[in-house]
């Protein structure tokens, strides 16, 4: 059996479409073993389950990055400026006084792309006694023109949402109108009105355009005791980030992307290997001992083959809530008395009355080392193709029940990402890369697995083999 093996694996190469199976399983499991080394699962969960408030410096449903190589113009990308790290463009100065204390922050970029940011926010980190400091900030745009966004009194740590502040954007809309000499009557949140070009283009919402140059954002603080403090982060959201985007909780999609390789081809493998030699074991007793034990075994069988298997496993799933790993164990019970066992019965019925088995039983070989000595290694070889092919069925079960919301919810896989885009409208809001990315490598793993698999049926199969 090993040198048939053997000799089969070699005529692989003859064949265009295996070499390609294997360069895409080769992929995959590339993609799994950095996934492993580079963010273990502990960390690969609590990025993926982290809450927005910790993923606060990603932008929102931000498309990959590659995107700005198909688009007209260039996206713009995530600006963070924290005087904590310091940086080009960040300075900060603090004035000691005997009651009041001053401090200076400035915050200046370059903003080069061809559209808006998606949001703005602003994150202070104070350090005093008893009195809160005051501070005031201020915007100053590519051709000098100063505007005072908020003046506000900040705790030890404090945000400004800057692009959902109602009333700034009512101020920016009417320093807008003033200065151009007309009526905006479109939206304009604050973070497209800080980046627009002041003249008539921002009118109408199809013209208005982002001015391009450097800004700075000036925050001055009061305080009003000594061995004070005060930090400042401010974050220009792109709309772009990575290779993978971002989903509606700002989670980088990278993370579930490249974790949901080793999930679903350990998922697929295991699966189909101990389910098959499980049915290959049940078939080969059953098909040996005959009589009453194969009588009860196929009974069981076809009682089973009766039974709906996906809403079986959907009722387990809803009430039980299991982890992907239990999800296995239950899928493999339900499908170890399956139409295999049919099937591999056949087959051992066949090799039973092979003159070989005839002279085992001769020299005194017992019942259990006929079957996994001589019979189950002479169906072997015939049965690794399908149980190749059987890989992507069990990858596609796994992901299918993610998407209906009955996977393993703590698991960042691929059918949990289109969950997730599901559930968020992507398709409808036009983040087709939500979408597009978990389902092209779920069927590049189904396409993996059964490039190869038929490629072996044709090796390893008399009927299909080539002359």
């Amino acid at each position: 059996m090993a040198q048939r093996i053997k000799m089969g694996f070699r005529q692989l190469l003859t064949y265009k479409s295996a070499v390609l199976g294997i360069m895409i399983i080769a992929f995959l499991v590339a993609t799994s073993i950095y996934a492993v080394v580079t963010i273990p699962y502990e960390e690969a969960v609590k990025l993926w389950r982290a809450g927005e408030e910790v993923l606060l410096d990603n932008p929102r449903n931000a498309q990959p990055s590659w995107i700005n190589y198909f688009v007209g113009g260039k996206l713009p990308e995530t600006i963070i400026l924290d005087t904590r790290k310091g940086g080009l463009g960040v300075r900060k100065a603090i004035v000691p006084g005997e009651k009041i204390s001053l401090a200076r922050i400035e915050l200046s970029f370059d903003y080069h792309y061809d559209d808006f940011p998606s949001e703005m926010n602003l994150f202070f980190y104070a350090k005093y006694n008893a009195s809160s400091p005051y501070v005031s900030i201020s915007w100053t745009k590519p051709e000098g023109q100063s505007i005072k966004l908020k003046e506000i009194t900040v705790k030890t740590t404090d945000r400004y949402y800057i692009s959902i502040d109602e009333k700034l954007a009512e101020n920016l809309r009417s320093y807008l109108n003033e200065k151009v000499g007309g009526e905006i009557t479109h939206e304009m949140p604050p973070h497209v009105a800080l980046f627009a070009v002041e003249d008539e283009s921002v009118l109408k919402p199809e013209t208005v355009k982002p001015m391009k140059g450097k800004y700075k954002m000036t925050i001055e603080a009061t305080f009003f005791e000594k061995d004070v403090d005060i930090d400042a982060k401010l974050v220009v959201y792109g709309k772009v980030y990575g290779i993978a985007g971002t989903d509606h909780l700002r989670r980088d999609l990278m993370v579930a992307l490249l974790w949901g390789a080793p999930i679903a081809i350990s998922f697929g493998i295991l699966a189909s290997v101990s389910i098959t030699m499980l049915q290959m074991i049940i078939a080969a007793v059953s098909s040996w001992y005959g009589g009453l034990a194969d009588l009860i075994l196929q009974k069981i069988t076809e009682f089973n083959m009766i039974l709906p298997f996906l809403p079986i496993l959907m009722m387990i799933a809803v009430f039980y809530k299991i982890n992907i790993w239990v999800l296995l164990i239950v899928v493999v019970m339900l499908s170890i008395f399956g139409y295999g066992v049919k099937t591999y019965r056949a087959m051992f019925l066949q090799v039973k009355e092979l003159p070989y088995i005839e002279a085992a039983q001769a020299y005194g070989a017992g019942n259990l080392r006929i079957i996994f000595r001589y019979m189950i290694p002479k169906v072997l070889p015939t049965i690794i193709p399908s149980l190749v092919i059987s890989v992507s069925s069990f990858v596609f079960l796994e992901a299918a029940l993610a998407i209906l919301g009955l996977g393993d919810p703590m698991a960042p896989t691929w059918g949990k990402v289109i969950n997730d885009a599901y559930d968020n409208g992507a398709l409808f809001k036009g983040y087709f890369y939500w979408v597009l990315e978990p389902s092209f490598l779920l069927v590049l793993t189904a396409l993996g697995f059964a490039l190869l698999g038929f490629a072996l049926d044709r090796i390893f199969n008399p009927r299909l083999r080539e002359m």
